[in-house]
């Protein structure tokens, strides 16, 4: 039940002070980033040791997206529940066990169900650290986290070198087991010093600053749960918008490498200050350590002037310079420069959007509720192979597509648009069929995602149309530019969601003996 939020300004607790469970948060996203972005190091080497072809190999890291996203609003709800510190404690050791036993791993069969420790256990972390951040800094909501998202967005920039080294001197299998146990133990000591705010907590500075009058204004005062957060139209539009982004940045990263060959500036060195890399290595590079800043930038930014505002920029800029890295790619170093800033125009989804969950859909269920907005993130990374297919010209299996799309425009249809817009009461066991149906539709989906050979009873593999890396592009600055206007002339428009939006109509309450009266309950103030 929606509840309003207390006003009670208790002081910051000691010892755990709100920068140092920040601190930790950090230093935990750092630990598991390598479980996403150092995978691309042990490929070789398993399919050599495992004699197993890459794609079949790539499955593993396909699992380990899947569960590392699309579990976080359970595992959310879990932490909102029952605290963080034991929670990501249990996450660091899944995702720790998760590398030891990939290690150890003599089939394809192990490595999968390995990884997906890894993926669990990553998932816990990732949303408990978010979480936290929206909940203990009101007052730097985007800017603690974007420092958190940075931590996994660039964390991996210090290890991956050890792993690197490690891996071909002594073997991936010891990198696995001794990285595994390293990472694992960190996140548990990070973990210790992991804390939930007391009820009705808040920054004692904020709350007698002129401009935390300022911030709050723009802040609702209602803690919405996921299901209520449901049926409110700025969580659907919030989603649409990141799986926009989301999208189109992922399938301008996808194809960075064909345009950089087509312009044969590969393999041309460029250097930079002290460093010279071929251009395509540069600006892979790039991505890594501008994705990261970004977060904390634009979260910073959209601390001053409002997230909407921000999204409308970051979401321009993305947009920009996708068209100018088209004109200019033939110049290696400007190759570099412009697709630099496309990622630092993208990165910041993973900023904006949980603090502008929290905003909306208040502190206490924040990491479930963004759970859930985090599955836009998974909802994207199905649809972007779509744009590989589109650059090629080649046949693409829509199947899973179908599935996935049909299990959500149900599973919208019971949670928004029945009770929301039209205002249709769906009876308790016809919800809970609807819903099964829903959730047996997406599982099909992503089982077909990640084996396409699963058997399904219909076809629907189509050849799609040759664009090319540049059309591919274009898709990718349109889904900019829709979601920048989104977020200026429709989101920037809407009012804070307000119990009064979660009005349930109810049947008419016999009085006395002859007559009726109509009665409505609304969220938040009983019954």
């Amino acid at each position: 039940m929606a509840v309003a939020s207390a006003s009670v300004t208790s002081p910051e607790p000691r010892p755990f002070n709100r920068w140092l469970i920040l601190t930790a948060s950090v230093i935990s996203m750092v630990a598991v980033a390598n479980f996403q972005y150092g995978w691309t190091l042990f490929v070789p080497p398993l399919q050599e040791h495992l004699r197993q072809e890459q794609p079949l190999i790539q499955v593993t890291f396909t699992i380990f997206v899947l569960l590392e996203t699309w579990l976080v609003p359970f595992e959310g709800w879990l932490v909102d529940k029952f605290g963080p510190r034991l929670l990501v404690m249990l996450g660091g050791a899944l995702a720790g066990l998760g590398w030891v036993e990939s290690g150890r791993a003599e089939s394809l069969t192990a490595l999968y169900l390995s990884y997906a420790l890894a993926g669990l256990g990553a998932g816990v972390v990732y949303g408990t650290a978010i979480g936290s951040a929206v909940k203990w800094f009101p007052d730097h909501r985007g800017l603690a986290a974007g420092l958190t998202a940075a931590g996994f967005g660039a964390g991996s920039a210090l290890t991956v070198s050890p792993i690197a080294n490690m891996i071909s001197t002594a073997g991936y299998q010891a990198a696995f087991i001794k990285w595994g146990i390293i990472q694992g133990a960190v996140v548990v000591v990070a973990a210790l010093f992991l804390k939930a705010p007391p009820a009705g907590w808040m920054a004692g500075a904020w709350a007698k600053g002129a401009r935390g009058e300022e911030v709050k204004r723009r802040q609702g005062a209602v803690d919405f749960t996921s299901a209520e957060m449901g049926a409110t139209p700025q969580f659907w539009l919030m989603y649409l918008m990141m799986t926009l982004v989301a999208t189109g940045g992922l399938m301008a990263v996808a194809q960075l490498n064909p345009m950089a060959v087509d312009f044969k500036v590969d393999k041309v060195p460029v250097r930079f200050l002290w460093i010279t890399l071929p251009a395509l290595q540069f600006a892979l590079s790039a991505d890594r350590v501008v994705n990261g800043l970004c977060r904390p930038w634009w979260g910073w930014v959209s601390d001053h002037i409002g997230r909407e505002k921000t999204m409308t920029l970051a979401f321009g800029l993305e947009a920009l310079a996708i068209l100018v890295l088209i004109q200019f790619a033939h110049h290696p170093l400007l190759f570099v420069v412009f697709s630099a800033f496309t990622f630092f125009g993208w990165g910041e989804i993973f900023s904006l959007f949980p603090a502008l969950c929290g905003d909306f859909f208040g502190r206490k269920h924040a990491t479930a509720n963004y759970g859930f907005l985090y599955t836009a993130k998974g909802t994207a990374s199905v649809f972007v192979p779509i744009g590989s297919a589109l650059a090629a010209g080649k046949a693409f299996d829509f199947r899973a597509d179908i599935l996935l799309v049909l299990g959500g425009v149900l599973a919208m249809f019971v949670l928004f648009l029945a009770p929301t817009v039209l205002r249709l009461e769906l009876g308790r066991r016809t919800k809970s069929l609807l819903l099964a149906v829903a959730g047996a539709l997406i599982t099909y989906g992503i089982v077909l995602t990640v084996v396409p050979k699963v058997w399904s009873p219909f076809a629907a593999t189509f050849t799609l149309p040759k664009i090319g890396w540049a059309g591919v592009f274009g898709v990718a600055v349109a889904f900019d530019l829709i979601a920048a206007v989104l977020a200026f002339f429709v989101l920037r428009r809407m009012k804070v969601p307000t119990t009064r939006m979660l009005a349930i109509p109810v049947a008419p309450q016999p009085i006395g003996k002859g007559g009726y009266t109509p009665r409505a309950i609304r969220a938040g103030t009983g019954s």
